[in-house]
């Protein structure tokens, strides 16, 4: 069903972010929900730590979440646990979103492109192992990496799920 421009911005005024109830209810994550601006529900999530749904036209209730999800790690040492002994869980769960056709955007927080190519953390995992297994994890994946201070991770989601809601309700007809 096509959707006028006015009824999107309906929807997409609607958002509510959804929280994987395996988010750990620490001070971080709700200055995080606080920087996002929106009102916000916990549940699981089959793949990731966030995504959202929206009312459409017609009051029924749509989740974004079969579509697009956010997987945040809190610093590259964290990351370094995901592919070095946590590998097999966190490849299960990029696998389950492929077969899903699930996007995965992955927030990594407080480091950068540098630090990995530097070896600037705590892993004995090598940088060059590093950095071959997150450009795997591109291509094999369609995984989309972006890094981020921890203050600005919140106002990430928002725009991210924003404008991935708004351009899947765009190509609806």
């Amino acid at each position: 069903m096509a959707y006028t421009n006015f009824e999107i911005d309906r929807c997409v005024e609607s958002l509510v972010l959804l929280v994987d109830t395996r988010e750990q209810p620490t001070k971080r994550l709700k200055d995080r929900l606080e920087a996002t601006g929106l009102p916000y529900e916990r549940q699981k999530l089959d793949v990731g730590d966030y995504s959202c749904k929206c009312t459409l036209p017609g009051g029924e209730s749509f989740d974004l979440s079969a579509r697009v999800v956010i997987e945040r790690k809190m610093n590259l040492d964290e990351l370094c646990m995901c592919f070095g002994k946590e590998r097999p869980r966190f490849e299960r769960e990029f696998e389950r979103a492929a077969e899903a056709g699930t996007k995965v955007y992955l927030l990594v927080e407080g480091d950068n492109w540098e630090k990995a190519y530097n070896g600037k953390y705590r892993s004995l995992l090598k940088p060059q192992a590093l950095v071959a297994s997150i450009d795997a994890f591109r291509a094999r994946y369609g995984m989309q990496l972006d890094f981020c201070k921890p203050e600005t991770t919140g106002k990430l989601i928002r725009d991210i799920l924003h404008r991935e809601l708004k351009e899947y309700l765009q190509r609806c007809d």
